[in-house]
């Protein structure tokens, strides 16, 4: 048994999700147990400048690096709260995601690029705890989107024997991993994977701007319910080529962020939607972009869909999921087991788990890679570099 704290902040910034783990077992037989699952928030000025950041304000070199210095402090400081608990011998650190570009099909020999800030380096002697960090990297030098990375994890943790299960993350972004039953004997090779769209992104900066800051998101989906979504702005928005465009696919706020908010604000102003409806239809676009994407890329619907991530909560956006994918069963993560809150934080437990094991984390039929990579770069722990 191996005990390892996993750390993620998402691209909702919205704090750092850290899970204090025990697993055992290597694929197959992977067994994790979440024994203590906390988020911190970040102090709120630098919330503010990674939403700043992440939505295209520059930095000079120097700036960046304090930048970087301070996300991985408040990381090692959720790792060393958690770590209270007891007894962590491993870290995984997805960082805090500033920037992703994903792959240019028109552009030969490209690579795609992606930025998490929060240096494990730093992490691992804040902590004294060696951290594995930097995950996308090896996905991308062999060809792959960098994300989803969380589906080989999925795999092995959430699959049914009998059932084909979607595994629907609402983070700031959404992102599906569709797990064939384990009874097919080629299982394993036909998982899929793609970012869906957005998730939470759209409406948390719109609530944020509808109530000059004092609602930073749309808690159980309350504005949603009460509104009334515009169908015909969300089937216009439906046909932004992301939602078109086949999988291997990755997106960020570079494309769902502010400035598609402001399109969409000003989509809005000719049907005279009222605050209420224009959360509804911003979360009726999430709720469409998923099941777009599962009518256009599933091989058929799953017989189950396990949510996870804050939108999970969101009592609008699950209900609509299961009215419109009425042949599938829509709950959580938490009714099989795994936390929904955590479920991500736990997944880079994992990975590096893995990685300190020898054992691959991409699935190349999901990122796009050319072939299976160990994930992450590692940095072990060296006496009075930082006392």
């Amino acid at each position: 048994m191996t005990r390892v704290i996993g750390l993620i902040s998402g691209t909702s910034v919205d704090g750092i999700d850290a899970a204090l783990v025990d697993i055992t077992g290597t694929e197959l037989d992977l067994k994790v147990e979440l024994l203590v699952g906390e988020t911190y928030p970040y102090p709120e000025k630098l919330s503010a400048q990674i939403l700043a950041v992440g939505g295209g304000k520059e930095l000079s070199m120097a700036e960046l690096a304090v930048l970087d210095d301070e996300i991985a402090c408040s990381f090692a400081q959720a790792a060393l709260d958690i770590q209270k608990h007891g007894g962590a011998s491993l870290i995984g650190s997805h960082g805090q995601t500033v920037y992703h570009r994903p792959l240019d099909p028109t552009t030969p020999h490209s690579l795609a690029y992606s930025l998490q800030l929060g240096r494990g380096d730093l992490i691992a002697q804040l902590t004294g705890i060696p951290t594995i960090s930097n995950f996308r990297a090896g996905d991308i030098a062999a060809g792959g989107e960098g994300a989803p990375l969380v589906p080989k994890v999925d795999a092995y943790l959430l699959s049914h024997p009998e059932k084909s299960t979607c595994v629907q993350n609402l983070g700031g972004i959404g992102n599906v991993a569709y797990l064939p039953p384990r009874s097919n004997p080629h299982w394993l090779a036909e998982i899929r994977g793609w970012d869906t769209g957005p998730a939470n992104s759209l409406i948390d900066l719109a609530m944020q701007h509808l109530t000059d800051g004092a609602q930073a998101y749309d808690r159980h989906g309350l504005w949603a319910t009460s509104g009334k979504p515009c169908d015909k702005l969300v089937e216009q928005w439906l046909g932004q080529n992301f939602f078109g465009q086949s999988p291997p696919k990755s997106t960020g706020r570079e494309l769902f962020g502010a400035l598609y908010l402001q399109e969409c604000f000003a989509d809005m102003e000719a049907y005279k939607l009222s605050a209420v409806d224009k959360i509804a239809t911003l979360a009726e676009l999430t709720v469409a972009s998923i099941v777009h994407s599962y009518h256009t890329f599933l091989p058929q619907l799953p017989n189950r869909v396990l949510l996870c991530g804050g939108g999970s909560k969101n009592l609008y956006i699950t209900n609509r999921l299961q009215t419109l994918l009425q042949s599938s069963a829509v709950i959580t993560t938490d009714e099989v087991g795994l936390s929904a809150d955590f479920k991500e934080a736990i997944a880079f437990a994992v990975l590096a788990y893995w990685r300190n094991l020898g054992i691959a984390g991409n699935l190349p039929t999901v990122t796009g890679a050319r072939q299976k990579m160990l994930l992450g770069d590692i940095h072990q722990i060296f006496d009075n570099i930082i006392s």
